[in-house]
């Protein structure tokens, strides 16, 4: 009788773990899968806890639990192929993709904008293109939604440290990206008309947000998902 009781008991609680762990399962199949894509100013690399503060973070706290977003952000990286660094030479860009995500978020050009880096417009948009087509192509067939290059402000400019990001650059970049946004149609998010007038949301180096600009970003994201139903 007492093995019988036992038994039933172990059946009761392998029937209760099943239970739960089927409901954690389907919660986290139904979430929207968010990747987002880009620099170290997605990557949040000069701010202290990424984990918390960064864009992508403070947008998943935004969003809440039926969403995941996942930082797929590579510090120094460009969009252009041709640069020092692709982003697509990156192991973050492989991650980003096997991630299989339903929404993209695209924000790179800031380093491209660095003079041995730029070349013209037309290579920008032409690059941008093949990577927009590379997640358009996965099997969960994401939106993806272009973001152009914060503000840079060169009076804040550390000499220390001379990222030679050029100011005007990364005005034609955000131009650029808006126009493809438009050719393409595809949504797009003004990062740089959202910072433009506001250093206070930078470092010192006048390029890198500090908390308080990851957070007017991942706000203004925020607002936009929801703008488009989600």
């Amino acid at each position: 009788m007492r093995q019988k009781k036992f038994s039933y008991r172990l059946l009761c609680i392998a029937v209760l773990l099943a239970v739960i762990l089927s409901a954690l399962w389907l919660d986290h199949s139904s979430q929207t899968r968010i990747a987002c894509v880009g620099d170290s100013i997605t990557y949040g690399a000069t701010i202290k806890d990424k984990s918390h503060d960064s864009y992508p973070a403070q947008l998943g706290s935004l969003l809440g639990r039926k969403y995941t977003v996942k930082n797929f952000g590579a510090s120094g990286y460009t969009l252009q192929e041709s640069c020092d660094r692709p982003y697509t030479s990156h192991k973050r860009y492989k991650k980003s993709l096997d991630f299989k995500p339903n929404v993209v978020l695209i924000m790179l050009g800031t380093n491209d904008t660095k003079p041995y880096n730029w070349i013209s417009t037309e290579a920008f948009q032409d690059d941008y293109r093949q990577l927009i087509r590379s997640y358009q192509e996965l099997s969960s067939r994401p939106d993806v939604i272009l973001m152009s290059p914060a503000s840079v402000f060169p009076e804040n400019f550390n000499p220390a440290k001379p990222y030679k990001i050029q100011a005007d650059m990364a005005c034609e970049a955000a131009k650029a990206v808006r126009e493809l946004a438009e050719e393409l149609g595809l949504p797009f998010v003004d990062i740089h008309e959202v910072t433009a007038k506001h250093p206070e949301f930078f470092l010192q180096d006048g390029v890198h947000p500090n908390e308080l600009g990851a957070e007017a970003i991942a706000q203004t994201v925020f607002e936009s998902l929801k703008t488009l139903g989600y």
